[in-house]
């Protein structure tokens, strides 16, 4: 299986994660059992619920367990890149059109928030933004058209 490239702070939130859905598992079967005594469990639609709750939440820890399991944990701050942009560092862009500056980390895949200026490894922008160097110009394909930024400054915090 391949490797899940994360940032300690993505792995801690995965274990968190994993922590809580442990510890609801007793609630979710106590909500079946419960919903189980209303009666005929064709019609129970409370029943169902419950059941479809606690596959859900079975499947996310088996997804997270996986992906701990073959988690590779990248501290950020250890990295010699060069100046290059690598799986966690963070990049400092200017739009070429408009100016207009942004800042993004480059994060595993359960790590993104775009609001939070994380985008993941396997996003269009990370992807092109990739290899690059400060001084660089980065091509992204997007929805809107191409759009075109400038490497400002790449940070390994």
């Amino acid at each position: 299986m391949t490797k899940v490239p994360l940032t300690p702070r993505g792995e801690g939130q995965l274990r968190e994660e994993l922590k809580r859905l442990k510890v609801e598992r007793p609630q979710l079967s106590a909500a079946i059992g419960a919903a189980r005594e209303h009666g005929d469990l064709r019609e129970n639609a409370e029943y169902h619920a419950a059941k479809e709750q606690q596959g859900l939440a079975e499947a996310r820890i088996r997804n997270i367990e996986g992906k701990l399991s073959n988690a590779q944990v990248i501290e950020v701050s250890d990295l010699n890149a060069g100046g290059r942009v690598v799986f966690g560092a963070t990049v400092h862009l200017a739009d070429d059109e408009e100016g207009k500056e942004m800042r993004y980390q480059i994060v595993g895949e359960d790590e993104a928030d775009i609001k939070e200026g994380r985008v993941s490894v396997t996003s269009p922008v990370a992807r092109a933004m990739i290899g690059k160097s400060e001084g660089d110009t980065v091509e992204v394909a997007a929805p809107g058209g191409q759009q075109v930024y400038l490497i400002i400054s790449v940070e390994y915090v």
